[in-house]
């Protein structure tokens, strides 16, 4: 996954980015989920930039002020 910059996410309609943003929960899920299986934590740097990434897209949900 690649990092979501914020001129993308702003260029986004809501529902794509809803749909974008589940796909990242998803994905930090399954990330969180190898982790607790394997005990191994090699991918926390990816697991951050999925959270920064999500929270960039509710940051924008908020400016635009939709709800959930």
């Amino acid at each position: 996954m690649l990092i979501i910059r914020i001129k993308e996410i702003r260029a986004m309609q809501d529902n794509v980015l809803k749909a974008k943003r589940d796909e990242l929960m998803l994905e930090l899920f399954a990330e969180k989920r190898k982790i607790a299986a394997t005990g191994v934590q090699s991918k926390v740097v990816k697991i951050r930039e999925i959270k920064k990434s999500i929270a960039r897209i509710n940051t924008v949900f908020r400016e635009r002020g939709v709800k959930e």
